[in-house]
């Protein structure tokens, strides 16, 4: 009994059982849940408010070990449980829907992790095998309660870690042979098309490649930099982090290390080789020898000349010297770990190698194909992916490899990557694909610079979401864990709650040809939900499809959600900013916490200040609280814009009684205040009743205005929503119409959403 929902069931035909910590389990020692037990007529019986357990102490089958959750949901050992999923170790090569691997949660209310087969630590941390022929299943029999699921796998598993605040800002990463001048050369034009990046992935040709003699085989493993194309690694490392930049090299370690390498010499010595010997050093990290000589000698003086962290590409299976040993496990628990030496935030960035794997760090999904089916999968597999916790995926935005050409694709990919959990462009090695926006025409290089620009304005929200993950909830999530209760809530695998305070529904269909926007199916939660984009606001509780052009997806604000923001030209992703903007949906009242850190430490000992942000919809008042945390983690004063999602009101906020200047926008209004972060301020704010007028007219003459269809068709349509009629009437007059579907779809979107 680990938690009341929450149980491990070993089955071994010699009465020993393991008590080592597993690649999956790494705490088991929880406080003692309450529950009851019965044991008569040799059926074992233990309940908890959650589950029921019947067992007749034999080896586990169908008949003698059942589970019945509160609800009555009965799961029989060896019956599937309606798994809602979980992930996958990776998308190469994927066009479209691929299987994914169980999670904790499930339809029937119990999900099942079979630990069985997983390698185990021993006291000293060092890697060991398992015993065969033993069965160690974990059951989450937490019913509906996806989210206290997922906690409790946090619990037995180990948490997330806060990511650096860097690692959640944009990312360039192409696979193309860059020389040092080439590659600054880029980032500096980044920097005057104002698209800021946080992280420069360097991919494999770094190292050597075509320069590697025949007799060694390929260059797909190198540690040597190849200096035809970087001749001063430690200066060009130097000027990324000069522009404000974090890097990562890419690594592909299966060839082990040949004597063509820098290292070979030292690296042979250390493992007792002669270093005359033109002997190749075998890659294997279940030798403690040579893992401690490979992070020694390969990577730490690598890191010494400005390598902030690794892109471990591991793609040689799953086998090693010692019985079920997966080396990509061994890979990523022994860089994390030594990513974070000297109490260093640990930071690693690799592929998924099975439930656990969240302790890591960052995913690298792997090498997905160009195409809608492709982007149309990836909003389900990331948000699923929260089921068996594994927060923080890294998809090839835009896609890798093969694919034609798709101007809407690639901007429709990239506003994904916005709301995705890290945003990392890249492409094949290949000329023909690019992600550089001024390689696109006006209309998708706007909206992918504005995308950009978006995602790091998104760090404050983003970074307090990192504190919030690292703590048990994932930043993007399933609907259903949100709504667990609701029936709807299953039905819109790719529409996901991103963070507290947002749900997103991406685009990923074509626009359609007569309207230029691209429909949307959602589902709305209860409340009202308002566009950040539009400042549209809807009825929740209800299905609705939504229509945006090539510059938007819909990404809903909750009723009294708080939404924290950089300022549009403040993009530096290393810092805690001087000026923010707050996003407020004023409908009902809502708060929200904004959690910073200094950067440093190695997620437990983390210096943290918090700043609550609180509107009253009663009162009309804003508040702004002053810092809790130590001094020096955020600046001293700060300035506050204030964006309201609503109409202007008729008379201006007051602070301390003092008239606020309002600069009006279409659906919103802002204001901007100064303050010393170490006091509090309270803004009055009396909001504008409802217009009596019909606000969605102004939608809709930008929708038909742009609609590719007859103009009379089009005049009748305007006609008609002018008139007085009610608004059923209205509806019904289109249809009769013959209005184009997508174009009346569009229409009655407006007609249909709410008056802010």
């Amino acid at each position: 009994m680990l938690t009341e929902g929450l149980l491990r069931l070993e089955w071994s035909e010699d009465g020993a059982f393991e008590d080592r910590a597993s690649t999956f389990a790494v705490h088991r020692e929880f406080d003692v849940p309450e529950f009851s037990v019965s044991d008569a007529d040799g059926v074992l019986e233990v309940s908890t408010r959650r589950f029921n357990l019947r067992y007749d102490r034999a080896p586990f089958s169908g008949n003698g070990l059942t589970i019945t959750t509160a609800a009555g949901r009965l799961w029989r050992f060896g019956q599937p449980t309606g798994n809602l999923g979980g992930t996958a170790r990776t998308l190469d090569d994927a066009d479209g829907r691929i299987a994914l691997a169980d999670g904790v949660v499930a339809r029937s209310g119990i999900g099942v992790i079979d630990d069985s087969e997983s390698f185990v630590f021993d006291d000293e941390g060092w890697i060991a095998s398992r015993e065969p022929g033993r069965r160690d299943l974990y059951v989450f029999a937490y019913g509906r309660d996806h989210t206290q699921a997922v906690k409790a796998l946090y619990g037995l598993s180990g948490h997330p870690p806060v990511l650096p605040r860097w690692a959640l800002g944009n990312w360039w990463s192409r696979y193309h042979p860059y020389t040092a001048d080439e590659y600054l050369a880029l980032f500096d034009r980044f920097e005057a098309e104002g698209l800021p990046f946080s992280v420069a992935v360097i991919d494999m040709d770094w190292h050597r490649v075509g320069s590697v003699p025949p007799r060694y085989g390929t260059g797909w493993t190198g540690y040597s930099w190849e200096r035809s194309l970087i001749p001063d690694p430690a200066g060009f490392l130097g000027e990324l982090h000069r522009r404000g930049l974090r890097t990562t090299l890419n690594l592909h370690p299966a060839d082990g290390v040949r004597p063509f390498e820098d290292a070979y010499p030292q690296m042979a010595r250390a493992l007792g080789i002669d270093p005359e010997s033109d002997a190749a050093i075998p890659f294997d990290p279940t030798d403690r020898t040579f893992l401690d000589a490979y992070f020694r000698i390969l990577h730490h003086p690598l890191e010494d000349e400005g390598v902030d962290f690794w892109w471990i590409d591991w793609q040689q299976g799953t086998t090693s010297g010692v019985s079920g040993v997966d080396p990509l496990w061994i890979l990523n628990h022994f860089h994390f770990l030594d990513s974070g030496r000297g109490g260093r935030r640990p930071m690693a960035f690799s592929r998924y190698a099975g439930p656990g794997s969240h302790r890591y760090g960052v995913g690298f999904s792997g090498d997905s194909v160009v195409s809608w089916s492709s982007l149309a999968f990836q909003p389900e597999f990331t948000a699923t992916a929260a089921n068996v916790g594994y927060g923080w995926w890294s998809h090839d935005i835009g896609g890798h490899t093969r694919g034609s050409r798709d101007d809407e694709l690639a901007t429709r990919w990239l506003q994904l990557g916005v709301f995705s959990p890290i945003l990392r462009l890249h492409s094949a090695n290949n000329p023909f694909i690019r992600k550089e926006p001024w390689e696109y025409p006006r209309e998708p290089r706007h909206a992918m610079g504005a995308a950009l620009r978006f995602r790091h304005r998104l760090l404050p929200y983003l970074h307090t979401m990192n504190h919030r993950a690292a703590a048990g909830v994932p930043l993007v999530r399933p609907m259903y864990h949100v709504a667990p209760e609701r029936e709807e809530a299953y039905a819109v695998p790719n529409q996901f709650a991103f963070g507290s305070e947002l749900v997103v529904a991406p685009v990923t269909v074509p626009r359609d040809p007569v309207t230029l926007l691209s429909p949307t199916r959602v589902w709305l939660p209860p409340g009202t939900w308002t566009d950040i984009f539009t400042a549209t606001v809807y009825d929740g509780d209800r299905w609705a499809e939504l229509h945006r052009g090539l510059d938007s997806v819909p990404a809903l604000l909750r009723a009294g959600g708080i939404l924290p923001l950089g300022a549009p030209d403040d993009l530096d992703a290393t810092r805690n900013p001087e000026r923010l903007e707050l996003l407020v949906a004023p409908s009902a009242g809502g708060s929200f916490t904004l959690v910073e850190d200094d950067g440093q430490g190695d997620g437990s000992s983390l210096t943290t200040a918090s700043t609550s942000l609180d509107w009253d919809a009663l009162t009309g008042t804003l508040r702004i609280g002053a810092v809790l945390g130590p001094d020096g983690v955020v600046p001293a004063a700060r300035s506050w814009t204030v964006t309201f999602l609503a109409d202007p009101p008729a008379t201006p906020p007051l602070l301390d009684g003092e008239p606020v200047d309002v600069t009006p926008g279409e659906g919103r209004f802002s204001f901007t205040v100064h303050a010393a972060t170490t006091s509090e301020v309270a803004i009055e704010v009396r909001l504008r009743e409802p217009a009596s007028s019909d606000r969605s007219a102004g939608a809709v003459r930008r929708i038909l205005g742009s609609a590719q269809c007859e103009n009379p068709v089009k005049s009748d349509i305007w006609d008609l929503l002018c008139s007085s009629r009610p608004l059923s009437a209205k509806i019904a007059a289109l249809h009769a119409l013959h209005v184009p579907a997508a174009l009346l779809d569009a229409v009655v979107e407006q007609l249909t959403a709410r008056e802010p």
